[in-house]
């Protein structure tokens, strides 16, 4: 269904002018839901003509292998021998075939990587689902960010830096392409990569490859850091009000975001009563005690909190 409304976005009727469009496959039609005009009709259904109920009827079904993918050097489309010691009626294999099955497995895995430029593509896309892995990104997450890598090497932007940063790099752009951010601390803890380098390596891809981000603001942070603290929708929601509040007042601008949204959910723990010490706070935002105490201070005066002891 997010695919449909992906592919609807954008789209408008011909007649009113509306953007209420739904797909009747059933004939095929693109629809107006408000005046009810047929804009498109012999539709082609893009999902499979059969159904399964497990992942062994998909699997077995199925007669096409697995979809494209950016996360592989080769983009999913070459062939793979399953490591399952099973032929293709699902018998299993005798013990006395398998080493050469085996060997077999090793020279095709082998001449998949052509070239040294492969092998690096093949090892940068390995370690970017790792990281992202380790940071619980979804798979369409890490696939921008694979295009952004991917990107990254045509450009011949890596001369000269090390794959490590260029990976976290292009994982950092991509959870801002789409409102999900990951602080450079989280990236760096997850990769063991400097902090520093991935943020000098981000610059330069932002500019030569033109990515033109907006700024992250406190809103995004502000779940992600109450769901880590074990604080209910009540504290997100009082967080959010004090953000907004903040931002109104001019207090943030200049202000590093994730301090602004550590500093609200500080304030906000303690009115819901559910108070997590600056410590707690400190821990999950990446940020230092002291600068949660400052944008505390600079809050609470600017929208007369009365001072929390």
């Amino acid at each position: 269904m997010a695919s449909v409304a992906r592919d609807l976005q954008g789209k408008k009727c011909l007649e009113c002018g509306s953007e209420h469009l739904f797909r009747d496959y059933e004939r095929g039609e693109l629809i107006c839901n408000d005046c009810g005009i047929v804009l498109e009709d012999s539709l082609i259904d893009q999902g499979p003509e059969w159904r399964s109920f497990d992942s062994e009827q998909d699997e077995r079904r199925a007669r096409t292998g697995s979809p494209m993918t950016f996360l592989s050097h080769d983009k999913g489309l070459a062939t793979e021998i399953s490591w399952s010691n099973k032929d293709y009626y699902g018998k299993r294999i005798p013990h006395k075939n398998r080493a050469q099955i085996y060997r077999v497995r090793k020279w095709h895995q082998r001449i998949r990587v052509s070239n040294a430029a492969e092998r690096n593509l093949s090892l940068a896309l390995q370690m970017l689902n790792d990281n992202g892995g380790k940071l619980g990104i979804p798979k369409d997450i890490k696939e921008t960010a694979a295009l952004v890598y991917r990107r990254a090497v045509e450009k011949n932007l890596i001369r000269g830096r090390s794959i490590e940063s260029i990976v976290c790099a292009s994982l950092y752009a991509a959870c801002r392409m789409v409102n999900l951010p990951r602080t450079l601390d989280e990236i760096s803890k997850a990769s063991e990569v400097n902090k520093k380098k991935i943020g000098k390596a981000y610059r330069h891809l932002a500019k030569e490859l033109s990515l033109n981000l907006k700024p992250t603001t406190p809103y995004s942070y502000v779940a992600q850091f109450c769901n880590k603290l074990d604080l209910d929708k009540q504290a997100i929601v009082i967080s959010e009000e004090i953000v907004r509040k903040s931002i109104e007042s001019g207090i943030s601008s200049g202000k590093g975001p994730t301090g602004v949204a550590a500093a609200s959910i500080y304030i906000a723990s303690v009115l819901v009563g559910k108070p997590r010490t600056q410590k707690e706070v400190a821990r999950v935002s990446g940020v230092t005690e002291v600068t949660i105490r400052n944008r505390y201070k600079e809050i609470s005066k600017a929208l007369d909190i009365p001072g929390l002891e």
